[in-house]
């Protein structure tokens, strides 16, 4: 299962993944994180994990498996029957904007199920990612 969604932001590269890495502070601009707490002090890089709680869902950890900085971070997390593999892509348009790709992929014997029972939730909660870090970013 994937599901994907996208964003355009009328902010510079560097000003977006600051705000996305810096996961502590995600609940003041996300709608769907109440919180989100870091395993490990420092910046995000790879290895770091974070514990996120999400309205409507049990609290997940999440461990960085790829780290491009300032362009990609991928990070995944478990529970029965599931692996849920997180993308978080910005990628520079010629004119200084940036366009940012949120994407979730569900594997494992369950993530058929789960994407079919989750979906909706799965998907709304892509957006307000993409749409609170687009109002964060350009509100300066």
């Amino acid at each position: 299962m994937r599901f994907e969604t996208t964003t355009e932001i009328d902010a510079d590269i560097d000003t977006v993944w600051a705000v996305q890495t810096d996961v502590e502070r995600w609940p003041e601009w996300n709608a769907s994180v109440r919180t989100a707490r870091r395993g490990e002090a420092g910046p995000l890089a790879l290895g770091a994990t974070a514990r996120l709680e999400q309205p409507r869902l049990r609290p997940t950890y999440w461990r960085v498996t790829a780290f491009d900085p300032p362009r990609c971070f991928v990070w995944e997390s478990t529970s029965p029957g599931v692996r849920s593999r997180g993308e978080h892509r910005i990628v520079p348009l010629p004119d200084g904007r940036v366009r940012v790709e949120l994407v979730l992929v569900l594997t494992g014997p369950l993530a058929g199920l789960t994407g079919w029972l989750g979906g909706r939730l799965v998907r709304r909660y892509l957006r307000l990612e993409a749409d609170g870090l687009r109002r964060r970013c350009e509100a300066g």
